[in-house]
């Protein structure tokens, strides 16, 4: 997973509120089984059905490669698809802010190398009409704050081992081995001495499976 420090691009702004995984990544193409490619399903029905001249944020001039989404309430809300996250990451989506998030929505995102970052609906407000401009928003995890030129810096709330893991470009497993490898090695070593047929190689398995039936031959 790639380390996130800090990011610059414009927002995607997307008002409406309770968007679901199903909106994000349409029931449909869950068959679609590789994480790569799935970036082009993300919000397909909205792309798909925009009105003429009227297209999709995201497929808006000066859009097209937004890294950030400025969201509204409840977003990534309903089904807990995980494929909802892995499209908007193979997108190219890196951060999404919002008032609020769907619980394992949130999860996912940092499970994928994605910042959720939730901020109040008065800040939301005011940074909408720069998004719309095109204006480039200034993530900085390490900082925890999101900047827009001349606007002060905007803080953000993330649990320490959250921010930690993201700055590393871990997702749960992988902070989980690099923090506790001398503990997994030293349980392995210990079961190995108190089990070791635990693991026996497939050779001495058939060994032992052939000696048995010897056994119950002369028995």
């Amino acid at each position: 997973m790639k380390p996130f420090e800090t990011l610059r691009s414009v927002a995607a702004s997307i008002a409406e509120n309770d968007i679901d995984t199903d909106i994000i990544f349409p029931a449909r193409f869950l068959l679609l089984l590789d994480k790569q490619g799935l970036g082009r399903n993300v919000f397909h029905e909205r792309r798909a059905n925009a009105p003429k001249g009227a297209p999709f944020v995201l497929d808006r001039p000066g859009f097209a490669r937004a890294q950030i989404i400025l969201a509204a309430r409840n977003f990534g809300t309903g089904s807990s698809r995980e494929q909802a996250v892995w499209a908007l990451a193979d997108f190219g989506i890196r951060v999404v802010i919002a008032e609020s998030f769907g619980e394992i929505f949130h999860a996912n995102c940092f499970k994928n190398g994605v910042l959720p970052i939730a901020l109040p609906e008065a800040i939301l407000t005011t940074l909408r009409p720069l998004a719309e401009a095109g204006i480039e928003f200034s993530v900085d995890l390490a900082a925890q704050t999101v900047t827009i030129d001349n606007v002060e810096p905007i803080p953000f709330d993330i649990a320490p081992y959250r921010k930690d893991a993201l700055l590393r470009g871990l997702d749960e497993i992988g902070a989980m081995i690099e923090g506790d490898a001398a503990d997994i090695a030293a349980f392995e070593a210990r079961q190995r001495e108190l089990t070791p047929w635990l693991y026996l190689t497939s050779d001495q398995l058939a060994y032992f499976h052939d000696l048995e039936k010897e056994t119950a031959l002369v028995r």
